[in-house]
């Protein structure tokens, strides 16, 4: 049933009316605004203004956030994430904060609005699912912990929140990630600070997997990704963290010699919760410092960087 957002959803006969349908606001910057990063700042901190604020007697449904269809704004939030991408970490993550703050705040003002809950759950789906290819562990840190100190969750909701806030801040982009022991085939043992390079890419696979094959072939095939190994400017460290090395071991072939291959012998990796490796395959960017440049990264987003 449809119904309307916030205290214009009675009609004059006091019947519950629909609620009106817009178009989504999208953001305008001041005339005199000229300098880019300045726009790009108040285009995040103000992207969701006109959304959020005048949403009483809009409708609220399943099809409709706020009067504006549901798929208009998933579109929006990617635009969104896009725009986030091109701010320095800290400010990507102040803007996501704030938008936690005017959901929050929308429904402290119109319980009836669905502002909060559909945010909750978009953010979690294109920021945190493993398979979105938006997906930002660090972004939407920012978004669990608000959610996780917000009056309007139960206790178990805020606490499955407060976990996901503390465990995506392991090895967050801008710190130094955790070292970590490795073996080779022979057996021989290595870690990860032990590898010089100007840059590490640290590849978590495993043997029989199609995305990870698709990721070895399209770096395999990758002439600039190739020179840059051959040059010292780049070491690939591509590392299995379970427990069939046989299954590794068979699959050795594929693997390019070029790359450092290794096996976590501790189990450490995974048990320990050094990374916070969601699924397979998961990809990190580090510096010759091993400070952690991408997190989690999607290939594409991996490529565009490198090259």
């Amino acid at each position: 049933m449809a119904v309307a957002c916030g205290q214009g959803g009675k009609g004059a006969q006091g019947v519950d009316s629909p609620g009106s349908i817009r178009m989504f606001p999208t953001v305008t910057p001041p005339t005199m605004m000229q300098d880019q990063q300045e726009i790009l700042q108040f285009m995040v901190m103000h992207f969701w203004d006109a959304f959020i604020e005048p949403a009483e007697g809009t409708r609220c449904d399943s099809l409709h956030i706020a009067g504006v269809e549901a798929g208009e704004v998933e579109q929006n939030l990617a635009s969104y994430i896009d725009l986030l991408d091109m701010m320095p970490m800290p400010q990507a993550r102040k803007a996501v904060a704030a938008l936690a703050d005017k959901a929050e705040a929308n429904e402290a003002a119109d319980t009836s609005s669905n502002i909060f809950e559909k945010f909750a759950s978009l953010t979690e789906k294109y920021l945190f699912d493993p398979n979105s290819p938006l997906r930002n562990e660090d972004y939407f840190q920012a978004y669990a912990e608000r959610l996780s100190l917000s009056p309007r969750l139960d206790a178990a909701t805020k606490d499955r929140y407060a976990y996901i806030a503390a465990t995506s801040r392991i090895n967050a982009v801008g710190t130094k990630a955790a070292d970590f022991v490795f073996s080779d085939k022979n057996g021989r043992e290595r870690n990860l600070y032990g590898i010089k390079a100007d840059h590490i890419l640290l590849f978590f696979s495993n043997p029989g997997c199609d995305a990870c094959m698709e990721i070895i072939n399209g770096l395999r095939n990758d002439a600039k990704v190739n020179q840059m190994i051959k040059d010292g400017a780049l070491a690939v460290l591509n590392i299995y963290i379970d427990e069939d090395l046989q299954a590794w071991r068979d699959y050795m072939e594929i693997y390019p010699q070029t790359w450092y291959n290794g096996f976590d012998p501790y189990l450490a990796i995974r048990n320990d919760l050094l990374y916070n490796v969601r699924a397979i395959p998961s990809l990190y960017l580090l510096d010759s410092d091993k400070i952690v440049i991408l997190k989690d990264a999607v290939p594409e987003k991996l490529s565009a960087i490198l090259n």
